[in-house]
């Protein structure tokens, strides 16, 4: 693996010089502002798609990488990385299919319990019908391997589009999984019915299927069992706890409230507060329930079309924020997009959330969220009111780069940022335009505050 620095023109323009604030203009009228002072590197790149991103012991970086079916630890000071395991089961594909999230134990070397590792991954079975599946490893100290792949929980819903796939730990020491609407109503799969407002019968609990949790957050048991106080919903437990969910790729647990970050399609990506046996929604809905710039069409029913007021949820639950709501007058086809004229519609792609605590050194950030944008190659900052159930003041956007930005993760001491970038994709560039080549390819960068 490479270590370079980034370069020169980057750190110029997009790091602020201490008590200097930088702003420049941004795709949909964003602004990246900058009044801290940081510094850009590069920790290593030539992964294959890094995925998720954690800590593990010894300040180490934990990494899945999703095409090249690996688990793989890095040292965030030399770059220096190990392959721990390689999924050689996984099935790969070119946007949304392979190895994903990754969730160390509570309590992973410890000493007060076993250090299993877990993750999720797609698959084909031999019908070749795809899945996705939840395993967990077991690390040995003695030969710094991941060893002993066990299944606990399988046949999930996997798809080559929208599998969403995020993979945490919550404080009560439950697994909780997303998985997309599997990229229905959309594409190649235009005339598959969009089930997320599908929850699971007694009968299929009781069969294991688990065909009915497109679109859902699932809340199980670290043997793959389902909790005893997870929510009844349409009269049944299983494992799902929020439902009516596009393609949520980031969840985060601040104390003991849940966030979530969600694609939208045209308009309206989502921030939501998750609650047990909530319903986000989707399809009927995209964003706020205020019939702008969005219909449900439903294209495995002769285009059915309905509008988002048309849809009653005693459970429903908004957004706390959406990027962006716009008007039904809005122009989707910017020329300056050209052929990749969804670059240019009012939305971020966001791919993770993160948390940056009250008590962090960077004192501007403390109590936000972090959003990393795969179609903005930048970082969303979003503070929080005390209770950490809100938003509260501006939206600011940093870090501005010709990359995807796949997951973005706060180092330990607080100081450092770390984010993980795509291999390859699309996105809007530094100069505002549509850029196919990225900068830092399968990456981890740091930008480190400078006090």
């Amino acid at each position: 693996m490479k270590f370079n620095f980034l370069k020169k023109t980057f750190f110029l323009a997009l790091i602020g010089i201490a008590g200097v604030s930088i702003s420049v203009n941004a795709a949909h009228g964003d602004k990246v502002v900058t009044s801290e002072p940081f510094e850009g590197k590069v920790v290593t790149d030539g992964l294959e798609f890094p995925w998720e991103m954690v800590w593990g012991p010894n300040k180490q970086l934990w990494v899945t990488e999703r095409t090249g079916k690996n688990i793989r630890r890095i040292n965030p000071e030399t770059g220096e990385s190990k392959i721990l395991y390689t999924f050689n089961n996984a099935f790969v594909g070119p946007q949304h299919e392979g190895v994903l999230g990754l969730a160390l134990s509570p309590e992973f070397l410890s000493g007060k319990g076993k250090n299993y590792v877990y993750t999720a991954y797609t698959y084909k079975n031999d019908k070749g019908e795809e899945f996705a599946k939840i395993v967990r490893l077991t690390y040995d100290k003695k030969s710094d391997k991941l060893t002993n792949e066990t299944v606990i929980l399988d046949k999930l819903p996997g798809s080559s589009d929208h599998n969403s796939g995020r993979l945490i730990f919550g404080p009560d020491k439950k697994l909780y999984y997303t998985i997309g609407d599997q990229g229905h109503n959309q594409g190649k799969y235009l005339d598959k019915l969009i089930e997320s407002q599908r929850t699971a019968t007694a009968q299929e609990v009781a069969k294991k299927d688990f065909s009915s949790y497109p679109g859902s957050t699932l809340r199980l048991n670290t043997d793959g069992s389902i909790p005893k106080d997870n929510p009844v919903i349409n009269g049944v437990r299983s494992h799902i706890y929020t439902y009516g969910h596009r393609n949520a790729q980031g969840l985060v647990f601040v104390e003991n409230n849940l966030f979530s970050t969600e694609h939208g399609p045209s308009s309206d990506d989502e921030l939501n507060l998750l609650e047990a046996g909530g319903n986000y929604g989707w399809p009927n809905v995209a964003g706020y329930k205020d019939n702008l710039a969005y219909e449900y069409v439903n294209n495995s029913d002769n285009k059915k079309t309905y509008k988002e007021t048309d849809f009653n949820a005693d459970n429903f639950k908004e957004p706390l924020k959406t990027f962006f709501t716009v008007k039904n007058d809005y122009n989707f086809k910017n020329e300056k997009c050209g052929k990749l004229s969804y670059l240019c519609w009012p939305t971020i792609a966001p791919s993770s959330v993160t948390y940056y605590p009250k008590d962090g050194k960077i004192t501007a950030w403390q109590n936000s969220l972090l959003i990393t944008s795969l179609k903005n190659g930048a970082l969303y900052r979003i503070p929080l009111n005390a209770d950490g159930k809100n938003i509260q003041g501006d939206v600011i956007k940093y870090f501005k780069t010709n990359n995807r930005y796949r997951v973005a993760l706060v180092s330990p001491d607080t100081k450092k940022i770390y984010i993980a970038t795509d291999t390859k994709g699309n996105v809007i560039g530094t100069d505002g335009k549509p850029n196919t080549e990225m900068e830092n390819k399968g990456a981890i960068l740091v930008f480190e505050y400078k006090e």
